[in-house]
């Protein structure tokens, strides 16, 4: 159990302890919220209850606090409790205990900060699952980063995690592709040709036909038209396929399942669902198309889902598949990552699952804003159908994946971002990701230095760990637990980075204001243990965020 709940736990009794005094008049027991205060000189933890109490129970606020706080039991955590204007109660924790905690890191090892929030509900993110039409860009990339990071977190609260990559391989775009495709091979091999007006200009479709070419030459021109562009059409979508993976790979992105839509067609799915919306009252016939009268649950207008040509719209699609995903797969939770261009398609897709009979509430869409790219204080433009594009890769190849990592999860994913990249190639302690890291190059330096020295942290005894500097570390490393509960609850991993500057903050005061390895030998194992558990902890934070902890660095 995290402190703060402990801590919670006890005014909860105190508030029940209160009332059967008569100290507090009875009433409805509200929500226990313990947070941390703004500063730290005001402690280490802080309710608002009595300001929340007040109103109802017709007290003064801190009349309230100062009647809590005197029947708040003794912990062994807590030093001091004490009350502050307008009804906060705050608590500080005790020094000791503090200093037990470092132990207690070392201990729990690579799994310091894991929690079971989840009890092992099965949950599924799904995210980047861009059409395989092209290489992933910038846009997309953060999506990747922010669906991959998640996915961490989520499992070390105690999820069963699926990541999943949904390939958009049916429908118009990949025809679209498949015909520009096979325009290029055809001018590849010196044939008149023209590119569709919705086709794909990109170099990358050149080269494409370029391969195509080499692995087939004229041979493909001996089939029908419609054959051969099949031929091209499954080529090309596996080919895309293999550099989507290859370049999330770089950028540490892994996925456990790769979906087809294709698939929702080969088998029942759809048709389930049309019986199911069609039994329901859902489908309605007009102009010759099947639409979802989304009308019926609140939305401002209804949904085609089968055109008049007979063919299924990407809504139908998505139906089919989040059927799929839970009532024949069976996800607990589903946790989809969508692009900005999609924030208009939220509420359908949530009427949708409501409509099969699935509570939305199960799902969560999260939107990742805009990104755009900065060198040199100017914006550099990208634009996919025009082939002027920065991809991922590209991206990678420029500041490196612990730098794209950083950066992406560094703000809110409902916010529009800048990325500098001037800033994501420093070496120097004005980018994070170079600050960061160094910390940890620091700590394992100092380990390494102790044992060439023959000094080992065997039977360090951590009560000697009584300077600030210390205490502020320690306070630091103590948070992570309290972090990826956040995170898996809120859904937010902005919050890793910002604890990960702030316990490299930590560690870079301490070892600028006081030496690890002294005369003073008890006083060395103390302190390495502190260093040890710090290397752990931030090794671990970096290693959620899906960033390297690198052993060596050369100062900037």
């Amino acid at each position: 159990m995290l402190i703060q709940e402990q801590i919670a736990q006890v005014v909860r009794r105190a508030l029940a302890l209160a009332r059967e005094q008569g100290l507090l008049p009875a009433g409805p027991l509200p929500d226990v919220v313990v947070e941390r205060p703004p500063r730290p000189e005001l402690g280490d933890f802080a309710t608002n209850l009595p300001l929340r109490l007040a109103r109802s129970l017709r007290l003064p606020p801190l009349e309230v606090a100062q009647r809590l706080a005197s029947l708040l039991s003794p912990s062994e955590a807590v030093e001091r409790v004490s009350v502050a204007p307008p009804g906060f109660i705050n608590f500080t924790l005790r020094a000791d205990w503090l200093c037990q905690q470092v132990d207690a890191i070392l201990q729990a090892g690579a799994t310091w900060g894991n929690l079971d929030i989840g009890r092992g509900q099965r949950i599924q993110v799904e995210f980047v699952s861009v059409n395989p039409t092209g290489p992933v860009h910038v846009g997309h990339t953060r999506g990747a980063v922010l669906g991959s990071t998640l996915a961490n977190v989520l499992g070390a609260a105690g999820y069963q995690v699926v990541r999943e990559y949904y390939i958009n391989d049916a429908g118009s775009q990949i025809d679209a592709f498949a015909r520009s495709l096979w325009a290029r091979y055809l001018q590849a091999l010196g044939r008149p040709a023209s590119l569709p007006p919705d086709g794909y200009q990109g170099q990358y479709v050149v080269d494409m036909a370029q391969e195509l070419r080499s692995q087939f030459g004229e041979s493909l021109l001996a089939l029908g038209e419609q054959e051969a562009q099949e031929k091209v059409k499954a080529w090309g979508v596996q080919r895309v396929l293999t550099m989507i993976r290859e370049d999330l790979q770089r950028l540490g992105v892994e996925f456990d399942v790769w979906f087809s839509e294709r698939s929702l067609y080969e088998t029942s799915c759809y048709r389930k669902v049309m019986d199911i919306l069609r039994q329901g009252g859902y489908l309605a016939e007009r102009e010759g198309a099947v639409w979802f009268v989304s009308t019926a649950l609140g939305e401002d207008k209804d949904n085609v889902l089968v055109r008049s040509s007979g063919l299924p719209t990407y809504f139908a699609s998505d139906a089919a598949y989040h059927y799929h995903k839970f009532v024949v797969r069976g996800f607990d939770r589903v946790i989809n990552i969508w692009g900005a261009d999609h924030q208009g398609h939220v509420p359908r897709v949530k009427a949708m699952v409501q409509a099969l009979g699935i509570d939305p509430q199960r799902l969560t869409i999260i939107i990742a804003q805009m990104v755009t790219l900065k060198r040199g204080g100017e914006m550099v433009r990208a634009s996919k159908r025009k082939g002027e594009l920065v991809t991922l890769r590209d991206l990678v190849d420029e500041v490196g994946p612990d730098a794209c990592r950083y950066f992406f999860l560094a703000r809110s994913a409902d916010a529009q971002m800048e990325f500098d990249l001037d800033l994501a190639k420093k070496q120097s302690q004005e980018n994070p990701v170079y600050y960061i890291q160094y910390a940890h190059a620091r700590m394992a330096g100092i380990l390494r230095q102790a044992r060439e020295r023959g000094v080992e942290s065997d039977g360090g005894d951590v009560r000697l760990l009584r300077e600030p500097a210390e205490l502020a570390l320690v306070r630091r490393l103590v948070l992570l637990p309290e972090v990826v509960q956040t995170v898996a609850r809120t859904l937010e991993p902005h919050h890793l980075p910002h604890y990960a500057l702030d316990l490299a903050t930590a560690f870079h005061w301490f070892y600028d204001n006081h030496r690890v390895l002294t005369e003073d030998r008890a006083l060395s194992k103390a302190r390495l243990k502190l260093v040890e558990a710090s290397r752990l902890v931030l090794a671990r934070t970096l290693a959620l965020m899906g960033m390297s902890a690198p052993e060596r660095m050369e100062k900037g």
